[in-house]
Protein backbone atom coordinates (compact mmCIF):
# COMPACT_ATOMS: atom_id res chain seq x y z
CA UNK A 1 0.00 0.00 0.00
CA UNK A 2 1.98 3.21 -0.95
CA UNK A 3 0.36 7.08 -0.32
CA UNK A 4 -1.68 8.29 -3.69
CA UNK A 5 0.66 8.92 -6.75
CA UNK A 6 4.08 9.06 -4.83
CA UNK A 7 5.74 7.27 -7.25
CA UNK A 8 4.88 10.34 -9.70
CA UNK A 9 6.19 12.79 -7.05
CA UNK A 10 9.80 10.96 -7.20
CA UNK A 11 10.23 11.49 -11.22
CA UNK A 12 9.14 15.79 -10.81
CA UNK A 13 10.33 18.61 -9.83
CA UNK A 14 7.88 21.45 -9.82
CA UNK A 15 8.84 24.04 -12.03
CA UNK A 16 11.02 26.93 -11.38
CA UNK A 17 12.45 25.41 -8.54
CA UNK A 18 15.88 24.77 -10.02
CA UNK A 19 16.02 28.67 -11.52
CA UNK A 20 15.37 29.69 -7.91
CA UNK A 21 18.20 27.52 -6.45
CA UNK A 22 20.61 28.64 -9.08
CA UNK A 23 19.80 32.57 -7.99
CA UNK A 24 20.09 31.71 -4.61
CA UNK A 25 23.55 29.76 -5.11
CA UNK A 26 24.55 32.60 -7.28
CA UNK A 27 24.38 34.87 -3.89
CA UNK A 28 25.79 32.74 -1.64
CA UNK A 29 28.95 32.59 -3.84
CA UNK A 30 28.90 36.49 -3.65
CA UNK A 31 28.73 36.23 0.21
CA UNK A 32 31.80 33.63 -0.26
CA UNK A 33 33.77 36.46 -1.55
CA UNK A 34 32.19 39.25 0.44
CA UNK A 35 29.54 42.44 -0.80
CA UNK A 36 33.15 44.50 0.06
CA UNK A 37 34.51 43.09 -3.04
CA UNK A 38 31.98 41.71 -5.03
CA UNK A 39 33.07 42.09 -8.89
CA UNK A 40 31.08 41.47 -11.88
CA UNK A 41 30.20 37.85 -11.01
CA UNK A 42 29.08 38.94 -7.69
CA UNK A 43 27.01 41.70 -8.71
CA UNK A 44 25.22 39.71 -11.45
CA UNK A 45 24.60 37.02 -9.13
CA UNK A 46 22.77 40.06 -7.04
CA UNK A 47 20.84 41.26 -9.78
CA UNK A 48 19.51 37.67 -10.35
CA UNK A 49 18.29 37.28 -7.28
CA UNK A 50 16.73 40.76 -7.07
CA UNK A 51 15.67 39.72 -10.95
CA UNK A 52 13.69 36.53 -9.42
CA UNK A 53 11.72 38.51 -6.59
CA UNK A 54 10.48 41.39 -9.32
CA UNK A 55 7.19 40.39 -9.19
CA UNK A 56 6.45 40.48 -5.83
CA UNK A 57 7.02 43.02 -2.85
CA UNK A 58 10.34 42.55 -2.19
CA UNK A 59 10.90 42.97 -5.57
CA UNK A 60 12.07 46.48 -5.62
CA UNK A 61 13.73 46.84 -2.15
CA UNK A 62 16.03 44.00 -3.20
CA UNK A 63 16.83 45.73 -6.40
CA UNK A 64 17.66 48.62 -4.61
CA UNK A 65 19.80 47.02 -2.29
CA UNK A 66 21.43 44.86 -4.92
CA UNK A 67 22.62 48.31 -6.70
CA UNK A 68 23.25 50.20 -3.78
CA UNK A 69 25.85 47.26 -2.64
CA UNK A 70 27.54 46.45 -6.16
CA UNK A 71 28.13 50.62 -5.67
CA UNK A 72 29.97 49.91 -2.32
CA UNK A 73 27.21 50.92 -0.29
CA UNK A 74 26.63 48.84 2.22
CA UNK A 75 23.83 49.81 5.08
CA UNK A 76 22.11 47.76 7.47
CA UNK A 77 18.29 48.20 5.31
CA UNK A 78 20.19 46.69 2.50
CA UNK A 79 21.70 43.70 4.65
CA UNK A 80 18.23 42.92 5.84
CA UNK A 81 16.43 43.53 2.48
CA UNK A 82 19.16 40.81 0.41
CA UNK A 83 18.71 38.63 3.29
CA UNK A 84 15.11 38.74 3.49
CA UNK A 85 15.06 38.23 -0.58
CA UNK A 86 17.31 35.74 -0.18
CA UNK A 87 14.89 33.70 2.69
CA UNK A 88 11.68 34.57 0.48
CA UNK A 89 13.20 32.86 -2.26
CA UNK A 90 13.99 29.34 -0.66
CA UNK A 91 10.82 29.90 1.43
CA UNK A 92 8.93 29.93 -2.23
CA UNK A 93 11.07 26.59 -3.04
CA UNK A 94 9.76 25.17 0.27
CA UNK A 95 6.29 26.09 -0.69
CA UNK A 96 6.57 24.49 -3.91
CA UNK A 97 8.19 21.14 -2.81
CA UNK A 98 5.86 20.77 0.10
CA UNK A 99 2.42 21.71 -2.13
CA UNK A 100 4.00 19.13 -4.44
CA UNK A 101 4.27 16.26 -1.48
CA UNK A 102 0.93 17.35 -0.09
CA UNK A 103 -1.02 16.60 -3.24
CA UNK A 104 1.37 13.79 -3.88
CA UNK A 105 0.38 12.12 -0.24
CA UNK A 106 -3.32 13.57 -0.11
CA UNK A 107 -2.48 15.48 2.83
CA UNK A 108 -4.98 18.94 4.11
CA UNK A 109 -2.25 21.20 5.80
CA UNK A 110 -4.09 23.92 7.76
CA UNK A 111 -3.65 28.08 7.40
CA UNK A 112 -1.03 30.11 8.77
CA UNK A 113 -2.73 32.31 11.73
CA UNK A 114 0.12 34.71 12.58
CA UNK A 115 0.13 35.99 16.69
CA UNK A 116 0.26 39.25 18.14
CA UNK A 117 3.25 41.06 17.61
CA UNK A 118 6.78 40.91 19.02
CA UNK A 119 7.72 42.96 21.42
CA UNK A 120 10.91 45.07 20.93
CA UNK A 121 13.43 43.74 23.65
CA UNK A 122 17.11 45.32 23.93
CA UNK A 123 17.62 47.01 20.40
CA UNK A 124 20.99 48.07 21.46
CA UNK A 125 21.80 44.58 21.22
CA UNK A 126 20.07 43.93 18.32
CA UNK A 127 22.18 46.50 16.91
CA UNK A 128 25.05 45.00 17.79
CA UNK A 129 24.48 41.68 15.94
CA UNK A 130 23.93 43.79 13.19
CA UNK A 131 27.31 45.04 12.86
CA UNK A 132 28.67 41.93 13.40
CA UNK A 133 26.74 40.15 10.83
CA UNK A 134 27.29 43.18 8.35
CA UNK A 135 31.13 42.68 9.09
CA UNK A 136 30.87 39.33 8.03
CA UNK A 137 29.16 39.80 4.69
CA UNK A 138 31.53 42.83 3.73
CA UNK A 139 34.03 40.52 4.25
CA UNK A 140 32.79 37.41 2.64
CA UNK A 141 33.80 34.22 4.07
CA UNK A 142 36.99 33.76 2.81
CA UNK A 143 37.90 36.51 5.05
CA UNK A 144 36.95 35.49 8.12
CA UNK A 145 39.72 35.19 10.74
CA UNK A 146 40.04 34.65 14.67
CA UNK A 147 40.09 38.22 15.05
CA UNK A 148 36.72 38.77 12.79
CA UNK A 149 35.02 35.73 14.95
CA UNK A 150 36.18 37.27 17.98
CA UNK A 151 34.48 40.44 17.62
CA UNK A 152 31.13 38.27 18.25
CA UNK A 153 31.98 37.74 21.35
CA UNK A 154 30.78 40.56 23.89
CA UNK A 155 27.39 40.62 21.37
CA UNK A 156 26.91 36.58 21.87
CA UNK A 157 27.31 37.37 25.58
CA UNK A 158 25.25 40.08 25.92
CA UNK A 159 22.17 37.91 24.14
CA UNK A 160 23.12 34.99 26.14
CA UNK A 161 22.16 37.28 29.37
CA UNK A 162 18.53 37.88 27.90
CA UNK A 163 16.46 35.13 27.74
CA UNK A 164 14.11 36.94 25.45
CA UNK A 165 16.83 36.90 22.81
CA UNK A 166 17.89 33.14 23.44
CA UNK A 167 16.99 31.83 20.03
CA UNK A 168 19.24 34.77 18.31
CA UNK A 169 22.03 34.31 20.71
CA UNK A 170 22.00 30.54 20.10
CA UNK A 171 22.37 30.82 16.68
CA UNK A 172 24.63 33.48 16.70
CA UNK A 173 26.92 31.68 19.04
CA UNK A 174 26.91 28.35 16.70
CA UNK A 175 27.69 30.52 13.77
CA UNK A 176 30.82 32.20 15.30
CA UNK A 177 31.62 28.49 16.79
CA UNK A 178 32.32 27.37 13.36
CA UNK A 179 33.73 29.90 12.37
CA UNK A 180 35.85 29.92 14.91
CA UNK A 181 37.13 26.18 14.23
CA UNK A 182 37.40 26.89 10.65
CA UNK A 183 40.04 30.26 10.92
CA UNK A 184 41.10 31.35 8.98
CA UNK A 185 38.63 30.47 6.53
CA UNK A 186 40.87 31.55 3.72
CA UNK A 187 42.66 28.07 4.21
CA UNK A 188 39.80 26.07 3.76
CA UNK A 189 39.62 23.83 0.28
CA UNK A 190 35.92 24.00 0.64
CA UNK A 191 33.62 26.45 2.00
CA UNK A 192 29.82 25.51 3.18
CA UNK A 193 28.48 28.19 1.37
CA UNK A 194 24.64 27.38 1.74
CA UNK A 195 24.93 26.53 5.19
CA UNK A 196 26.92 29.59 6.04
CA UNK A 197 24.45 31.59 4.19
CA UNK A 198 21.27 30.09 6.25
CA UNK A 199 22.58 31.11 9.35
CA UNK A 200 23.75 34.96 8.26
CA UNK A 201 20.39 34.92 6.69
CA UNK A 202 18.39 33.88 9.59
CA UNK A 203 20.71 36.24 11.86
CA UNK A 204 20.52 39.20 10.19
CA UNK A 205 16.29 38.49 10.29
CA UNK A 206 16.34 37.82 14.14
CA UNK A 207 17.90 41.09 14.60
CA UNK A 208 15.68 43.23 13.14
CA UNK A 209 13.25 45.51 15.24
CA UNK A 210 9.52 44.31 15.70
CA UNK A 211 7.90 41.03 13.91
CA UNK A 212 5.19 38.43 14.83
CA UNK A 213 5.57 35.98 17.45
CA UNK A 214 3.76 32.45 16.44
CA UNK A 215 0.20 32.07 17.04
CA UNK A 216 -0.22 29.82 20.22
CA UNK A 217 -3.13 27.91 20.75
CA UNK A 218 -4.14 25.10 23.84
CA UNK A 219 -4.61 22.14 23.14
CA UNK A 220 -6.23 18.50 25.29
CA UNK A 221 -6.15 15.16 23.52
CA UNK A 222 -4.71 11.87 22.77
CA UNK A 223 -1.19 11.51 21.23
CA UNK A 224 -0.31 8.46 18.84
CA UNK A 225 3.27 7.89 18.45
CA UNK A 226 4.24 7.34 14.60
CA UNK A 227 7.96 7.61 15.57
CA UNK A 228 11.36 9.49 16.58
CA UNK A 229 13.89 11.38 15.09
CA UNK A 230 17.07 11.75 17.22
CA UNK A 231 19.20 14.20 16.71
CA UNK A 232 22.41 14.15 18.03
CA UNK A 233 25.38 16.95 17.80
CA UNK A 234 28.96 16.47 20.10
CA UNK A 235 27.62 18.74 22.69
CA UNK A 236 24.04 18.16 22.14
CA UNK A 237 20.80 15.44 21.86
CA UNK A 238 17.32 16.44 21.06
CA UNK A 239 14.68 13.72 20.52
CA UNK A 240 11.98 14.89 18.46
CA UNK A 241 9.14 12.58 18.25
CA UNK A 242 6.18 12.35 15.75
CA UNK A 243 2.43 11.87 16.80
CA UNK A 244 -1.20 11.95 15.75
CA UNK A 245 -3.20 13.88 17.67
CA UNK A 246 -6.34 12.95 18.36
CA UNK A 247 -7.86 16.36 19.93
CA UNK A 248 -11.45 16.60 21.99
CA UNK A 249 -14.14 17.28 20.41
CA UNK A 250 -14.91 17.25 16.58
CA UNK A 251 -12.10 18.25 14.08
CA UNK A 252 -9.55 15.80 12.36
CA UNK A 253 -6.39 14.04 13.60
CA UNK A 254 -3.45 16.74 13.84
CA UNK A 255 0.02 15.98 12.90
CA UNK A 256 2.40 17.59 15.91
CA UNK A 257 5.77 17.55 16.84
CA UNK A 258 7.38 17.11 20.65
CA UNK A 259 10.99 18.11 20.96
CA UNK A 260 13.55 17.25 24.26
CA UNK A 261 16.78 18.64 24.25
CA UNK A 262 19.80 18.15 26.85
CA UNK A 263 23.36 19.39 26.88
CA UNK A 264 25.60 16.49 27.13
CA UNK A 265 29.36 15.77 26.48
CA UNK A 266 30.95 13.95 23.27
CA UNK A 267 31.86 10.83 25.44
CA UNK A 268 28.07 10.35 26.05
CA UNK A 269 27.19 8.37 22.51
CA UNK A 270 24.88 5.39 21.48
CA UNK A 271 22.16 4.47 23.71
CA UNK A 272 23.66 6.23 26.67
CA UNK A 273 22.12 9.67 25.00
CA UNK A 274 18.81 8.80 26.65
CA UNK A 275 20.15 9.04 30.18
CA UNK A 276 20.56 12.72 29.66
CA UNK A 277 16.59 12.87 29.23
CA UNK A 278 15.88 11.22 32.22
CA UNK A 279 13.83 14.29 33.47
CA UNK A 280 11.42 13.49 31.02
CA UNK A 281 10.31 10.10 31.90
CA UNK A 282 6.36 9.97 30.87
CA UNK A 283 7.88 10.62 27.05
CA UNK A 284 10.76 7.98 27.66
CA UNK A 285 7.87 5.49 28.99
CA UNK A 286 5.93 6.38 25.90
CA UNK A 287 8.64 6.23 23.37
CA UNK A 288 9.66 2.41 24.50
CA UNK A 289 6.56 1.21 25.16
CA UNK A 290 4.64 2.91 22.30
CA UNK A 291 2.02 4.05 24.63
CA UNK A 292 -0.74 6.75 23.76
CA UNK A 293 -0.74 9.77 25.70
CA UNK A 294 -3.17 12.15 26.92
CA UNK A 295 -2.49 15.42 27.60
CA UNK A 296 -4.49 18.67 29.03
CA UNK A 297 -3.58 22.20 28.57
CA UNK A 298 -0.72 21.64 26.72
CA UNK A 299 0.45 24.70 24.12
CA UNK A 300 0.52 24.49 20.72
CA UNK A 301 2.74 26.65 19.02
CA UNK A 302 2.38 25.83 14.98
CA UNK A 303 2.49 21.99 14.61
CA UNK A 304 5.01 22.05 17.92
CA UNK A 305 3.40 20.53 21.12
CA UNK A 306 5.25 21.79 23.80
CA UNK A 307 5.82 18.87 26.15
CA UNK A 308 4.86 19.23 29.83
CA UNK A 309 5.85 16.19 31.73
CA UNK A 310 2.94 17.32 34.56
CA UNK A 311 0.19 18.27 31.89
CA UNK A 312 0.78 14.54 30.06
CA UNK A 313 -0.26 11.04 31.40
CA UNK A 314 0.53 7.23 29.71
CA UNK A 315 -2.52 5.27 28.27
CA UNK A 316 -2.24 2.45 26.20
CA UNK A 317 -0.46 0.69 23.71
CA UNK A 318 -0.57 1.58 20.54
CA UNK A 319 1.41 0.73 17.33
CA UNK A 320 2.65 2.93 15.63
CA UNK A 321 2.09 1.03 12.24
CA UNK A 322 -1.90 0.18 13.48
CA UNK A 323 -1.76 4.24 14.01
CA UNK A 324 -0.47 4.85 10.36
CA UNK A 325 -2.57 2.99 8.88
CA UNK A 326 -6.00 3.89 10.37
CA UNK A 327 -5.31 7.78 11.08
CA UNK A 328 -2.30 8.95 9.05
CA UNK A 329 -4.23 9.29 5.42
CA UNK A 330 -6.53 11.76 7.04
CA UNK A 331 -4.65 14.06 9.45
CA UNK A 332 -4.24 17.69 8.99
CA UNK A 333 -0.90 18.81 8.55
CA UNK A 334 0.30 22.15 10.95
CA UNK A 335 1.35 25.56 8.58
CA UNK A 336 4.66 26.42 8.70
CA UNK A 337 5.50 29.36 10.18
CA UNK A 338 7.34 31.83 7.31
CA UNK A 339 11.38 31.80 8.99
CA UNK A 340 11.22 27.67 9.15
CA UNK A 341 10.19 27.59 5.04
CA UNK A 342 13.38 25.78 3.97
CA UNK A 343 13.99 22.99 2.01
CA UNK A 344 16.29 21.33 4.17
CA UNK A 345 13.08 21.66 6.67
CA UNK A 346 10.56 19.40 4.95
CA UNK A 347 10.43 16.03 7.21
CA UNK A 348 6.86 14.37 6.34
CA UNK A 349 6.08 11.24 8.23
CA UNK A 350 4.55 8.81 5.43
CA UNK A 351 3.89 4.82 5.77
CA UNK A 352 5.46 2.65 3.15
CA UNK A 353 4.06 -0.67 2.57
CA UNK A 354 4.99 -3.76 -0.28
CA UNK A 355 8.03 -1.88 -1.69
CA UNK A 356 11.23 -3.55 -2.16
CA UNK A 357 14.84 -2.26 -0.91
CA UNK A 358 17.63 -2.23 -3.73
CA UNK A 359 21.08 -1.31 -2.03
CA UNK A 360 19.99 1.69 -0.48
CA UNK A 361 16.93 2.77 -2.71
CA UNK A 362 13.63 1.71 -1.88
CA UNK A 363 11.41 0.52 -5.21
CA UNK A 364 7.99 2.28 -5.68
CA UNK A 365 5.82 2.08 -8.72
CA UNK A 366 8.85 1.78 -10.71
CA UNK A 367 10.47 4.74 -9.39
CA UNK A 368 13.83 5.09 -6.70
CA UNK A 369 13.24 6.51 -3.15
CA UNK A 370 16.73 6.67 -1.60
CA UNK A 371 16.98 6.18 1.65
CA UNK A 372 19.07 7.88 4.06
CA UNK A 373 21.37 5.66 5.92
CA UNK A 374 23.09 7.69 7.44
CA UNK A 375 20.57 9.46 9.50
CA UNK A 376 19.78 5.63 11.84
CA UNK A 377 20.82 6.81 15.02
CA UNK A 378 22.97 4.49 17.09
CA UNK A 379 20.64 5.53 20.11
CA UNK A 380 18.25 2.72 18.65
CA UNK A 381 18.12 -0.81 17.18
CA UNK A 382 17.62 0.50 13.51
CA UNK A 383 20.06 -0.80 11.34
CA UNK A 384 20.73 -0.82 7.43
CA UNK A 385 20.09 -4.40 7.55
CA UNK A 386 16.82 -4.36 9.12
CA UNK A 387 15.65 -1.51 6.66
CA UNK A 388 17.35 -3.51 3.68
CA UNK A 389 15.16 -6.17 5.37
CA UNK A 390 12.20 -4.28 5.70
CA UNK A 391 8.81 -4.40 3.93
CA UNK A 392 7.15 -1.56 6.01
CA UNK A 393 8.42 1.52 7.66
CA UNK A 394 7.35 4.65 9.24
CA UNK A 395 9.59 7.52 8.04
CA UNK A 396 10.50 11.17 7.25
CA UNK A 397 10.28 11.94 3.50
CA UNK A 398 12.82 14.56 2.92
CA UNK A 399 14.20 16.98 0.26
CA UNK A 400 18.04 16.70 0.51
CA UNK A 401 20.59 18.03 -2.09
CA UNK A 402 17.70 18.32 -5.00
CA UNK A 403 16.34 15.03 -4.54
CA UNK A 404 13.56 13.25 -2.25
CA UNK A 405 14.90 11.04 0.41
CA UNK A 406 13.67 8.78 3.19
CA UNK A 407 14.36 8.77 7.05
CA UNK A 408 13.51 5.27 8.26
CA UNK A 409 11.85 6.15 12.29
CA UNK A 410 10.49 2.53 12.54
CA UNK A 411 10.43 -0.76 10.38
CA UNK A 412 9.02 -3.92 10.12
CA UNK A 413 11.11 -6.95 8.77
CA UNK A 414 11.07 -10.25 8.55
CA UNK A 415 13.77 -12.31 9.91
CA UNK A 416 14.31 -15.90 10.70
CA UNK A 417 10.86 -16.43 9.57
CA UNK A 418 9.97 -13.89 12.12
CA UNK A 419 8.37 -10.20 12.27
CA UNK A 420 10.70 -8.07 14.01
CA UNK A 421 9.46 -4.63 14.43
CA UNK A 422 12.33 -2.14 15.46
CA UNK A 423 11.41 1.65 16.19
CA UNK A 424 13.94 4.67 17.16
CA UNK A 425 12.61 5.14 20.13
CA UNK A 426 13.03 1.11 21.89
CA UNK A 427 15.96 2.31 23.88
CA UNK A 428 14.34 5.11 25.12
CA UNK A 429 14.47 3.19 28.89
CA UNK A 430 17.76 1.31 28.50
CA UNK A 431 18.98 -1.22 24.96
CA UNK A 432 16.35 -4.12 25.17
CA UNK A 433 19.70 -5.96 22.44
CA UNK A 434 21.29 -8.27 25.29
CA UNK A 435 24.32 -7.59 22.85
CA UNK A 436 23.87 -4.16 23.51
CA UNK A 437 23.71 -4.20 27.36
CA UNK A 438 26.32 -6.50 27.84
CA UNK A 439 28.88 -3.91 25.84
CA UNK A 440 27.67 -1.11 28.05
CA UNK A 441 27.54 -2.88 30.70
CA UNK A 442 31.84 -3.72 29.98
CA UNK A 443 32.57 0.03 29.18
CA UNK A 444 30.60 1.29 31.96
CA UNK A 445 27.54 3.74 32.59
CA UNK A 446 29.06 6.94 30.86
CA UNK A 447 26.48 9.42 32.62
CA UNK A 448 27.19 7.66 35.76
CA UNK A 449 30.65 7.81 36.00
CA UNK A 450 29.97 11.95 35.29
CA UNK A 451 27.47 12.26 37.44
CA UNK A 452 30.27 11.13 40.62
CA UNK A 453 32.99 13.13 38.75
CA UNK A 454 31.33 16.36 39.12
CA UNK A 455 29.17 15.46 42.83
CA UNK A 456 33.08 15.03 43.76
CA UNK A 457 33.90 18.15 42.38
CA UNK A 458 30.86 20.06 44.29
CA UNK A 459 31.47 18.94 47.38
CA UNK A 460 34.93 20.10 47.02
Amino acid sequence: MLPTHLGELLAATPPGVDEALDAIAGFDGALVHGFGRLGEDGAAALSALAGALGGSPLGGPVAEAAEKVAAGSVADAHLAALAGGRTALLGAVHDALLAHLDTALGRSRAGWAPGDPASDTAPNLLAGCRSWLAELAIAGWRGVDHDLVSASDQAIEALLAEPALRRQAVLLDGLAAELRACSPVAAMAEIPARRWADLWARGVLLAQPGGTAPARETVAGRLLLLGVDVHEHGTAVQAQAHWLLEPDGDGPARLVRTSAAAAKVDTIVGPAVWRVLADRPVLLRALAEQRAVRVEGVTLVGGDLLWEEDKARLGFVADPFATARLHLPGAQAAAVPPLERHPARIGEPVLLEGYTVDGTALRLDGHALEIDMDRLPASGPLTPELVTASSACIGLVRWDAGRWTLQPLAVQATLKRKQVDAHNGDWALGPTDPKVEKAMARSGDTVLVLQERAGRLLRK
